[in-house]
């Protein structure tokens, strides 16, 4: 059984205090609130909470013997060294690497494939902890200078700064309060386009990254060079629409700037353009005026996702979903706006992932079969297929490709293949790949491992796919630690990749670990995603459960050793399943997750997921969210009626105080519910199965994270499972 307790004794947890005067009213229903005051970051009170918290999840730690030996095995086998596609801009290939333990990965300028590489920039110089990352970057038409994006302890907040390429001096340029922004270049090399939000208010003291308010009224500017960030132009904004935000994209042949404006995390938008060759003075002309950009609009609606692909003059290629939830190439000419026709139609099974121009009128195209990729060559005006490229069983990623090159790069990985990247070279009739660098990992023996893909039935008889990865040969008599990871939401695909930390734990714990492609991801596309979302977010839930519930039946592992782990929405996904069925999982580990569903559209960016969740401003919706949501359904189960015992699963809580995308709050309030429900609330409660938090500082949601803070944290969640579902250590 699950609730078999890896602990003797009961935790004693720490006494938060409970105002039992915070009660909410949504639509007649009252919902009690009592840790209300555990959202605001900088109450003396709730530091006080974490550090409790701290030293209770410390001691925990203590406990588990394998804790050290996984931090060893893992450090050891992450420690090779590691690249990235390469990709060229101006004349110079550019492409990151790290030597194996570095903190963030190094950017590498080369003039050509064989010369030798130059560091570009080191972002290990910029901190003495490794906790300022890259988080984007874009290098002008010429070559000449570099834009990029850097944060701070994994906050979303970027700065924006300025290199000089050929002597790599650092100019003065600074651009601060940047969020949720790309950043691209008009092809003069004059300046660059960015979002951003409006700096806080004079007198506003702010940490940025641990801070909860919304983020509103995001704007797109354009920055001239060599200015300060004060005269940057005022692009576009919408006063009317504070959570809308804009994104922007200058054509290849830099005549158009393409804006496309969002609401929410659906895969939809809006698409306006500006013709920025028939501005009679340029972006110059704009400079000190309060005037907006002249923007076109072609697509008015939220009701699809457009992504420019490629264009003619006037004559443009999308990505899209209209009327194709598994995507489609479009083509529409802007003299024409309303007429639209096909380039590559929807496929009847298959998904359409990305698709790029290269060689002047040819397509790389990948798509998703069954959660597999599938790489092609097509015809830019016809849409025909012209080659399929030899792709193993796995994941492509990264494709690198430029309409004026006859060669591109991509990347390929699958869970026991670490990246292979490969050099496609289009210059003759039949295409030529080869192997431009294979990463090695030093220990590893892909023939000790196999994977299989699975389709098991959920509740409603919807065939869900699974891949499990195990030792080979193993006996399926139900001994083996599991360890169940799924996400399933906002349209986001899981496909196979390699995991030098899941590795350790097959080989030294005998672990199984599966991943579930549930609904609510995007893997058969939109209406895959749908079946996931809003009203149906149960499906998500109920798949996951099928998924384990198949996992013990198959022979592979039993409740008790099996833990189950996600991250971000995949947190709300562990939450809710270890409320609705605590008896079918020995351990539980959930990241970030979003846990008070009434609430989270008030804080920073939350808003944005109202469209993946619903929001509890709306009767119905309220509905929803309250059946599942983590916060409002922990119960004792001993007190439900089944025929055995039955308590909660051993649970790690895993958050971080810059996470300002899933603010920490949300850990805190379930963490706090969570202890007193089921220990503080009871002189002497059965619960003996921990319920602690890991929670990690200088850190945020998850990017930009150095790689000691990774096997850290690593080491102490896959210890802490280690311990709670009994796996024996193997040599």
């Amino acid at each position: 059984m699950g609730s078999l307790s890896a602990f003797k004794e009961r935790l004693q947890y720490p006494r938060a205090r409970r105002d039992e005067s915070i009660v909410e009213d949504y639509h007649g229903v009252t919902v009690a609130d009592p840790y209300r005051w555990l959202e605001d970051p900088e109450a003396e009170e709730v530091k006080d909470f974490v550090e409790k918290q701290v030293n209770l999840s410390d001691s925990v730690l203590k406990t588990c013997e394998t804790k050290e030996k996984l931090h060893e095995k893992i450090t050891k086998l992450i420690d090779h060294p590691r690249y990235d596609t390469p990709f060229k801009r101006g004349n110079s290939y550019f492409y990151f690497h790290n030597t194996g333990l570095q903190a963030q990965s190094v950017l590498y300028i080369q003039d050509d494939l064989d010369s030798e590489a130059e560091v570009l920039l080191d972002p290990n110089t910029l901190s003495d902890d490794g906790t300022v990352s890259l988080n984007s970057l874009a290098i002008s038409e010429d070559g000449k200078y570099m834009a990029y994006g850097l944060c701070s302890s994994g906050s979303d907040w970027v700065t924006i700064k300025v290199m000089k390429i050929e002597d790599k001096t650092v100019e003065p340029d600074t651009l601060s309060w940047v969020k949720f922004s790309g950043i691209t270049w008009t092809h003069d090399g004059e300046g660059f386009f960015y979002s951003r939000y409006p700096a806080p208010q004079e007198g506003e003291k702010i940490d940025a990254g641990t801070e909860t308010n919304s983020n509103l009224y995001h704007e797109l500017y354009y920055h001239f060079l060599g200015t300060d960030q004060s005269d940057d132009v005022l692009c576009w904004r919408d006063q009317v629409n504070p959570k809308h935000m804009f994104g922007s994209k200058v054509t290849d042949d830099g005549k158009y700037l393409i804006m496309t404006t969002e609401e929410g995390c659906d895969p939809v938008n809006k698409v306006y353009h500006c013709d920025l060759s028939s501005l009679p003075k340029g972006l110059q002309g704009f400079r000190g005026s309060k005037s907006l950009l002249p923007f076109v609009k072609l697509i008015d609606t939220f009701e699809a996702q457009y992504i420019a692909i490629a264009n003619d003059e006037t004559l443009f290629t999308f990505f899209t979903n209209k009327d194709a939830p598994k995507y489609k190439l479009v083509r529409v000419d802007l003299k024409e706006p309303n007429t639209w026709t096909d380039v590559i139609p929807e496929h009847e099974k298959d998904v359409l992932s990305t698709a790029c121009v290269v060689k002047g009128n040819q397509l790389v195209v990948s798509y998703m079969s069954d959660v597999k990729h599938i790489l092609q060559i097509r015809d830019l005006k016809s849409g025909s297929l012209l080659h399929t490229l030899p792709v193993d069983i796995g994941s492509v990623g990264g494709v690198f490709a430029r309409r004026k090159d006859t060669t591109f790069f991509f990347r390929f990985t699958s869970f026991l293949t670490p990246v292979v990247i490969y050099k496609c070279d289009l210059s003759n009739e039949a295409p030529q790949v080869t192997v431009f660098r294979e990463i090695d990992v030093p220990g590893f023996d892909r023939t000790a491992f196999q994977v299989t893909q699975v389709f098991y039935p959920s509740k409603d008889g919807t065939k869900i796919p699974m891949f499990i990865v195990a030792r080979k040969e193993i006996e399926l008599d139900g001994s083996h630690p599991c360890l169940l990871y799924a996400y399933g939401g906002f349209s986001a695909s899981m496909t196979p990749f390699f995991s030098a930390t899941r590795i350790v734990l097959s080989r030294h714990l005998g672990a199984v670990f599966c991943f579930a492609n549930i609904r609510g991801g995007g893997e058969y596309g939109e209406e895959w995603h749908k079946a996931g979302a809003l009203a149906n977010k149960q499906n998500c839930f109920d798949d996951f459960i099928a998924g384990a519930e198949y996992l013990v039946s198959a022979g592979y592992t039993q409740p008790r050793k099996l833990c189950i782990e996600g991250s971000s929405n995949g947190g709300i996904l562990i939450g809710a399943c270890i409320n609705q069925r605590p008896d079918l999982f020995g351990c539980a580990l959930a990241h970030v997750g979003v846990m008070d569903m009434l609430r989270f559209h008030k804080f920073t960016i939350g808003h944005a997921w109202t469209s993946e969740f619903g929001c509890s401003d709306k009767e119905e919706e309220f509905q929803w969210l309250l059946k599942y949501s983590p916060l409002h359904n922990v119960k004792r189960p001993w007190e439900q009626k089944t025929d055995k015992f039955v308590q909660y699963p051993s649970t790690m809580l895993l958050t971080a105080d810059h996470d300002d995308r899933v603010v920490p709050l949300h850990t805190f309030k379930l963490l706090a519910t969570m202890q007193y429900e089921l220990g503080l609330s009871l002189e002497n409660s059965p619960q003996t199965n921990p319920i602690i938090a890991r929670i990690e500082v200088k850190a945020g949601h998850g990017a930009g994270r150095p790689t000691q803070k990774i096997i850290d944290e690593a080491a102490d969640r896959y210890g802490f499972m280690a311990k709670m579902v009994n796996a024996t250590w193997l040599d």
